[in-house]
């Protein structure tokens, strides 16, 4: 496994922090590739064969798969320990970055001569479905504030997602931006080259690692990138500015940006969506869709959708709905593509859909495992503006 790349805001480790991270990294790693197989076992072996001799028939959905395995000791300790890594995770980045949170915070200070930018604005407040709880277990979620001009969060979230994603994501975590950045090219082969996007938005970009990827891949292009957290953004800036790369980030809401109508060659988000509400979704899509300029592409890459999944591999996912703070992801899953372009007001025959499998995202730890709860699978749908004139 490749270590996470290094830049000049990376918290720095002790000897016995980078062992507490490893043993967290390895531990997650083991259940994702070995222990968690076993509720396969158990589902094929006795839950299922259960249920069609009650039924006469095998389970149809994740709710009637859930009657059986739900009460399984198997699942039950697979559940905890899942639930202790994810614990685990977090804490062991904690250590480092409240030893040093002084340090870090000067760190980040802007440098005189930025690349990017970076506007926050103190009016901004956290939605409910982000300050009700800490998304996946993250201490503090993505805005909490320790200080004046406090990183922390940003910090955290960048160790911790390495960590969690147990290298899957890269050693720089981008590979869910140049995953976004393939799809859109071969949906889009014509926008690569003379119609390549000159404005390009991303939503929800915590500290930029997806975001980073987009401005590498169209050099000419003005990046910008938003997000209702003051803390990731301060970390982002400084990240970007570390890592030479040029990019605006400004703090808003998604669903009410500040920014002109049709302004935007390409609007993009990435697992943004099942972190919000059902409502907020809606509202951000339609957000979307007055932002671009006609012709325009919004693509927004996200957890794969129930809709065709194996009911057994719908209600592993499930899990993550009631044991690790994301309340919004099962119903994300269960969402149409088609239905919420077409409310944002983009026309039917352009929205888009595809299926992202077998991708380097965690390719090493899900490549040959059937049974990861379609953790390595994921989703991208979006739309074209019509260049029609309304």
């Amino acid at each position: 496994m490749q270590n996470q790349q290094t830049h000049d805001i990376l918290p720095d480790q002790s000897h016995d922090e980078r062992a507490r991270q490893a043993f967290a990294q390895s531990l997650k790693l083991h259940l994702a590739s070995k222990v968690v197989q076993g509720n396969r076992d158990v589902y094929e072996r006795r839950v299922r064969p259960d249920f069609e001799r009650q039924q006469g028939r095998p389970p149809q959905d994740r709710r009637e798969v859930a009657t059986g395995m739900q009460d399984e000791p198997y699942y039950q300790l697979w559940g905890a320990l899942q639930r202790t890594s994810q614990e685990i995770s977090w804490n062991s980045v904690m250590d480092s970055i409240e030893r040093q949170l002084p340090d870090l915070a000067a760190r980040a200070k802007p440098p005189q001569n930025p690349k990017g930018s970076l506007t926050l604005d103190a009016a901004i407040e956290q939605p409910g479905y982000l300050s009700a709880m800490d998304i996946h277990c993250m201490p503090g979620g993505y805005a909490g504030e320790r200080m004046a001009d406090d990183v922390s969060a940003g910090a955290l979230y960048d160790r911790g997602v390495y960590i969690y994603a147990m290298g899957g994501f890269g050693p720089d975590n981008g590979a869910m931006g140049r995953t976004t950045i393939d799809v859109f090219q071969q949906l889009f082969p014509d926008r690569t080259t003379d119609h390549a996007p000159k404005r390009i938005l991303d939503l929800g970009c915590t500290v930029g690692h997806s975001t980073l990827p987009w401005a590498e891949a169209y050099p000419g292009a003005e990046v910008h990138a938003i997000d209702v957290a003051a803390p990731v953004l301060r970390y982002g800036h400084a990240r970007a500015e570390a890592m030479g790369v040029e990019v605006h980030f400004r703090q808003a809401n998604a669903e009410a940006l500040p920014y002109e109508d049709g302004s935007f060659d390409l609007i993009v988000s990435h697992i943004l969506l099942h972190e919000t509400s059902t409502k907020a979704i809606r509202k951000i899509l339609a957000e979307c869709h007055r932002l671009l300029k006609p012709g325009g592409v919004t693509l927004h890459v996200d957890l794969s959708l129930y809709g065709g999944m194996d009911p057994f591999e719908a209600f592993m996912l499930n899990w993550d709905t009631t044991h690790n703070n994301e309340p919004f992801w099962t119903s994300f899953r269960e969402m149409d593509p088609k239905t919420l372009m077409t409310e944002a007001g983009f026309a039917p025959e352009d929205a888009v859909s595809a299926h992202i499998s077998r991708t380097g995202l965690a390719a090493h730890v899900f490549s040959d495992n059937q049974d990861s709860g379609g953790r390595k699978n994921w989703q991208c749908i979006g739309a074209v503006k019509s260049e029609a004139v309304v």
